[in-house]
């Protein structure tokens, strides 16, 4: 149909049917369908308001996406049994484990473990620096690297294959099922790879006294609001080193004798 006849109606037949059953899928479809009317308009194939318009538009015709459903969080495992978890885990053959085990001892996102190339990494310095092309905040991230982090990278070096850390069998990246196999073979279908972020997050908060900027910034996540993010300059690389250690040490020692670290003044 040419584009000039796409309307509010339309619109509306397509994304009613999956607005509550599928609304991320239907949000992404509508904000498409608004760019693509946008450059049709903007190239003079169509005049008129953009029906796939959402405010002052469609949200007087469908219900706001948090009113549809609630949010769905990772499943994670209780970091009461992270260290269990991880010694079953290294009896696990192939890459898919070790980075699996990576992710797990660096508090990464997925697609940052699998896409890790080796000129990130800097073992004597045990710091791995991700460029912001490859962070979902769109700025560098340096993660510094426990002695089990330094002691699994240096495992991968006697297999290294091309540019990738974790390199596939049949491609130069390993994949997200990969992972999932991993889970699934060890009987842990009920939980994600993300999830372990969560694992990290729930044990730092109840286990440790690290201050909650440098958990969120061991995690990437963008601290405060626009006037913090100003006068805060630094990464807190040095406060996160003793994080990122302590929790490699957690993950090591049996947890449930595991006591809570005492308070930092720095």
């Amino acid at each position: 149909m040419p584009v000039q006849a796409v309307d509010v109606p339309f619109v509306m037949k397509v994304l009613d049917p999956i607005w509550s059953t599928k609304p991320e899928t239907a949000s992404r479809l509508r904000g498409r369908i608004e760019a693509i009317l946008d450059w049709a308009k903007a190239r003079g194939l169509r005049i008129g308001d953009n029906p796939a318009r959402w405010r002052g538009h469609l949200d007087h015709l469908l219900p706001a996406r948090a009113k549809v459903r609630s949010v769905k969080h990772h499943a994670s495992l209780p970091y009461s049994e992270i260290c269990t978890y991880l010694e079953a885990l290294r009896c696990q053959k192939g890459i898919a484990a070790k980075a699996l085990e990576f992710l797990i001892l660096t508090a990464a996102r997925t697609g940052e473990v699998l896409g890790a190339h080796w000129e990130e990494i800097d073992l004597p310095a045990r710091v791995w620096t991700i460029p912001a092309s490859r962070m979902k905040a769109g700025r560098e991230h340096r993660v510094p690297l426990s002695e089990a982090a330094v002691s699994l990278l240096k495992e991968m070096q006697s297999v290294k294959q091309n540019q990738f850390v974790f390199p596939g069998d049949r491609r130069a990246q390993l994949s997200n099922m990969a992972l999932l196999m991993v889970l699934r073979r060890m009987k842990h279908s009920d939980i994600t790879a993300h999830g372990f972020r969560a694992t990290f997050r729930t044990w730092a908060a109840e286990r440790t006294n690290f201050a909650r900027e440098v958990v969120e910034t061991a995690l990437a996540h963008v601290v405060g609001n626009k006037v913090e993010a100003a006068y805060q300059r630094g990464d807190l690389f040095d406060k996160r080193r003793r994080l990122m250690d302590a929790w490699a040490e957690f993950c090591r020692e049996n947890a449930a004798g595991a006591k809570i670290l005492p308070l930092r003044k720095d």
